[in-house]
């Protein structure tokens, strides 16, 4: 079993999918400081100067002029702006895959066209005319 084990954990595609793994959180944890560090706060500026991650609806009578953090210590909230952050970011990074993958299908594309065609071989010979020639071969050796 642990053979078994070794032979599947060392296949490419699964070293390829942790790579891929580990690449995308690094990426993940990059778009979320995007979000968060760059785009978020001149969007809360616009909405009154709060940070917006902390924009919250609250569910059980919490002062809502209270962080969020303290507001989830006292019950629930309705947290929208948090929502809103993480869906951005989600937006961001579906954005920036999507134009990753389309980069790459165009380079796959380059390359593909780039390669001198091969040559066409010729179209077989119809069996009936090779019979024909092998007929004639045949009579002028007569």
């Amino acid at each position: 079993m642990m053979q078994e084990f070794k032979e599947f954990a060392m296949k490419g595609n699964v070293v390829d999918l942790a790579v891929g793994v580990i690449i995308g959180g690094a990426f993940g944890k990059i778009v979320d400081s995007l979000v968060q560090d760059i785009i978020m706060p001149p969007i809360g500026k616009l909405f009154g100067g709060l940070d917006f991650a902390n924009y919250y609806l609250p569910l059980n009578g919490q002062n809502p002029t209270l962080s969020l953090v303290e507001a989830k210590k006292l019950g629930a909230v309705f947290a929208y702006g948090n929502f809103a952050t993480i869906l951005l970011n989600f937006v961001i990074l579906a954005f920036v895959i999507f134009q990753m993958v389309r980069l790459m299908n165009k380079a796959r594309h380059l390359t593909e066209t780039a390669k001198p065609a091969e040559p066409e071989a010729p179209p077989a010979t119809p069996e009936d005319v090779v019979l024909l020639r092998e007929i004639r071969d045949a009579l002028k050796n007569r």
